[in-house]
């Protein structure tokens, strides 16, 4: 049985992703820190870790390495939102904004790839975001904060791909959850008439994508940072 690790699968898509990989046979391993995956399954372990604290997450991921043996795919899918004009923004803000969305990822990758360097391959799929690569108003640092870990999925695809690792990146675009609360109903209609497909995508949506990236489909798939927007990232109209 493989095992996939999953990081933020208290959300919405995190945990339509872990419930994806169980319905494929996958025994799910997952990392939370303040909200409890709810998700009951004979095949799923839940590990409670600061993401952004590094030894707490080394200490972890050597836990799940000595109770499993073997990680077959990491999906980096924790993170927080912040809504709010560049004027506004605080120093706290920022840093608990790019530790949450980069730092965790980076340091879970470290980790995790010193196993799947060892077993000679794996599959690792970050959670980024449409406005990692067009930019949003008013979410400024959130932008960059996927932005840089859009940067991160290119470089760490070249580093690992001689040990039959590969990289790649999700770009969900407007999808249906609580991470876009903070839109009202004229906003979401605007980008939803914006979207060529016409809709709001679901966490399905995303975790179809990235099953697919995790399967042996896609073992010649490497370094590639992929919408799944409905078109909304490629039209300017937005």
């Amino acid at each position: 049985m493989k095992n996939v690790l999953i990081t933020g699968a208290s959300g919405d898509i995190g945990g339509q992703i872990a419930k994806s990989f169980l319905a494929k046979g996958y025994f799910a391993i997952l990392i939370y820190n303040a909200h409890t995956p709810k998700i009951e399954h004979k095949n799923v372990c839940a590990f409670k870790c600061d993401l952004t604290n590094e030894y707490e997450l080394e200490l972890t991921i050597k836990k799940i390495y000595s109770k499993f043996g073997h990680v077959d795919c990491l999906i980096n899918c924790a993170g927080v939102s912040l809504f709010g004009q560049i004027q506004d923004l605080t120093e706290q803000q920022y840093q608990f904004v790019l530790d949450s969305n980069l730092k965790s990822a980076m340091f879970a990758t470290k980790y995790v790839s010193k196993i799947m360097i060892g077993q000679k391959s794996g599959k690792i799929i970050n959670i980024s975001s449409m406005w990692g690569k067009v930019g949003a108003s008013v979410e400024s640092v959130y932008s960059a904060s996927k932005g840089a870990l859009n940067a991160f999925t290119l470089a760490i695809a070249k580093e690992l791909a001689p040990s039959g690792i590969c990289v790649n990146a999700v770009c969900p675009g407007l999808i249906k959850g609580k991470m876009n609360a903070h839109l009202n109903k004229a906003e979401i209609g605007a980008l939803v008439e914006s979207t060529p497909l016409g809709r709001i995508g679901t966490p399905k949506d995303v975790a179809d994508l990235v099953v697919f990236l995790a399967s042996d489909k896609a073992n010649f798939i490497t370094g590639q940072i992929i919408s799944v927007d409905g078109g909304l990232g490629g039209n300017s109209a937005f």
